[in-house]
């Protein structure tokens, strides 16, 4: 069976507000139950549940499954097939999915955006079979909410490039003129920016980048791609802070203690403050500076 995700949006369609559920690594699925009340507000549930029994329906699903699901129970779903359209014919969406090891379809329990979800294929033939025009208006405001989600991506990573790049600077020229003389081979001096690094990553994400990758191995990008932008606020002004502490040649475990009770009170202030929340608003049009290349 298919795993829950998490509700993260919503479309509208003639009035109607369904459910959009994303998944890991995965495509979305949207809310059949919220599809069902175009036609029925008081039993969304038993208009799927007759759509279930028809065998068209069926047949449809079964090649869904067979297309994109390595699991699925062929001789099952045979079974369903073989029933499917008599007067005596019910199949549940947990039935379905539990028999033949279905994905296309899940149920998701709970008070609050629970009910029956389908992946996106699925959800649209549902809504065409609901009514030809509620389905052209739910593919158009999915498409909107996908362009939205899109927008936000391309705004959030632009952002992140931008507080990268602040102080990054300030803290690798304060490397190079105090910790690393010129007697020190290329490897050398990489350890040493390495090194650095590795002090604001403990100071504020807990932890060293290998530790971080270690313990991600599942993740694309180090642990500062993964970082939130109030995150990334706080590594530029660590950056900052002890590029002047090396400049004053405190050594590395004093600023060590030093930059991380600063990350942390700086952490427990800005964290959903007004100037954090407009940084996710800047508008579409900003234009941010690309990073230089080198070591972050």
């Amino acid at each position: 069976m298919a795993k829950e995700g998490a509700v993260t949006g919503s479309i509208q369609a003639l009035d109607i507000a369904i459910a959009v559920m994303s998944r890991p690594e995965e495509e979305d699925y949207i809310s059949l139950t919220d599809i069902a009340r175009y036609r029925n507000q008081d039993d969304p549930n038993g208009v799927v549940a007759n759509w279930m029994r028809n065998r068209n329906t069926i047949e449809y699903l079964g090649l869904w499954e067979t297309l994109n699901n390595p699991d699925f129970k062929p001789l099952e779903f045979e079974g369903f097939r073989a029933a499917s359209g008599g007067n005596s014919f019910t199949l549940s969406p947990m039935k379905w999915s539990n028999t033949t090891s279905a994905i296309g379809i899940l149920v998701k329990s709970g008070r609050y955006g629970g009910g029956t979800y389908a992946h996106k294929d699925i959800a649209f033939k549902f809504a065409a079979w609901i009514s030809p025009e509620f389905e052209l208006y739910v593919i158009k405001d999915y498409q909107r909410l996908k362009q939205s989600e899109s927008h936000q991506l391309a705004l959030d990573w632009s952002v992140k490039r931008f507080l990268t790049k602040i102080n990054y600077r300030l803290h690798t020229d304060s490397i190079k003129e105090h910790l690393t003389p010129p007697e020190l081979t290329s490897a050398q001096q990489r350890y040493v920016y390495a090194d650095e690094a590795d002090i604001l990553n403990v100071a504020l994400f807990g932890m060293t980048a290998k530790a971080w990758k270690n313990a991600h191995q599942d993740s694309k990008g180090n642990m500062r791609d993964e970082a939130t932008v109030e995150q990334l606020i706080v590594l530029s002004n660590l950056e900052n802070a002890n590029s002047i502490l090396i400049e004053q040649g405190q050594p590395p475990m004093e600023r060590l203690k030093l930059l991380r009770k600063m990350a942390v009170a700086q952490l427990e202030r800005i964290v959903g403050t007004k100037s954090v929340a407009e940084l996710h608003r800047m508008d579409e049009q900003l234009r941010l500076p690309e990073v230089s290349e080198g070591t972050q």
